[in-house]
């Protein structure tokens, strides 16, 4: 007899993602959590306002991995969860080339469907 797992919980997922940033495993963190069909939304941004597919949304990440010569520190909070969507506020303390240091604050939005991210949403 085979035993299907359950797919994970919102809450589950969000403490998975805080778990894994706080770590410093964003991009692991995309790579377990990010549904195939993610959508990635940055309406301040003007380099990623809208990136779908879980495949762009990880290139989005090397790129603004990249753009980081230094990271100072930061802070994420504990998630907030309501039904299928939970949010995080993320503080980081970093230099970017080209900009110099800078604070960056942000609250961000997840949903979740079948255990995965379907939707996210960075507002800063």
């Amino acid at each position: 007899m085979s035993t299907q797992q359950q797919p994970l919980s919102t809450s589950d997922v969000a403490q998975r993602l805080v778990e894994l940033c706080r770590e410093g495993k964003i991009l692991e963190a995309g790579e377990e959590l990010h549904s195939d069909d993610v959508i990635s939304e940055e309406p301040n941004s003007t380099y990623w306002k809208l990136v779908e597919g879980k495949q762009a949304v990880k290139e989005k990440g090397h790129q603004f991995a990249a753009m980081i010569e230094e990271f100072h520190g930061g802070h994420i909070s504990d998630p907030v969860v309501a039904g299928e969507y939970f949010s995080i506020a993320w503080n980081m303390d970093v230099t970017i080339t080209g900009q110099g240091r800078r604070t960056i604050e942000e609250i961000c939005t997840y949903r979740v469907k079948d255990g995965k991210i379907v939707w996210e949403q960075f507002l800063y």
